[in-house]
């Protein structure tokens, strides 16, 4: 891993912390942040793509504030051209050198796709790509903890598919991780 993404991921880790143990410095709204972005752009640190799921709120869980972090934020954590483009966007033209992948226990949409409930619409090409996550295991008794893994897994190897990311992962340039929130404790490991 590279330096900057190590010093990315160590700055997340630390964030997470403070969290954790009710100790966060950030403050909920920082006018003059706001403004010094608004005059000179963003520069986040760190992209992190993850699951809409209103308990894991990336900006509080990594303790980060306006312009730190770069969120992109799917049911499932999963991905398509959409997305893509906008973590090819932070990778390349915000220059983000560490990108995670956040999947967090108790996933709804893992959850659904493992018990097979029906899905139409928009929500199927959720369940599809979760479907191939799950297609992958066997089955036990911790099928969603192995699915909500194994999910994380395959959009790290979605995003590192992408053309451009691969490119940009041979340069040196930017990096792809995965992580698991623990929606009970708080706490974010890092895979």
């Amino acid at each position: 891993m590279t330096e900057a993404a190590l010093k990315a991921r160590q700055r997340l880790i630390e964030g997470n912390e403070r969290f954790v143990t009710g100790k966060s410095t950030t403050k909920a709204i920082d006018m003059t942040k706001m403004e010094e972005l608004a005059a000179k752009g963003q520069k986040p640190f760190a992209l992190i793509v993850c699951c809409s799921d209103s308990r894991v709120p990336p900006e509080l869980i990594f303790d980060q504030g306006f312009g730190d972090i770069f969120v992109v934020r799917t049911a499932g954590n999963v991905v398509d051209e959409v997305c893509l483009g906008s973590i090819e966007y932070g990778a390349e033209h915000l220059d983000i050198p560490l990108i995670v992948v956040l999947g967090h226990e108790g996933c709804g949409a893992v959850k659904a796709t493992v018990d097979g409930g029906p899905a139409h619409g928009a929500l199927k090409a959720i369940t599809d790509k979760i479907n191939v996550s799950y297609s992958r295991l066997k089955a036990s008794k911790n099928i969603y903890a192995e699915c909500e893994d194994e999910n994380i897994k395959n959009t790290i190897s979605d995003i590192k598919n992408n053309s451009l990311i691969a490119h940009l992962i041979s340069q040196g340039k930017t990096e792809v991780i995965g992580a698991k929130y623990g929606i009970h404790s708080g706490k974010v490991s890092f895979f």
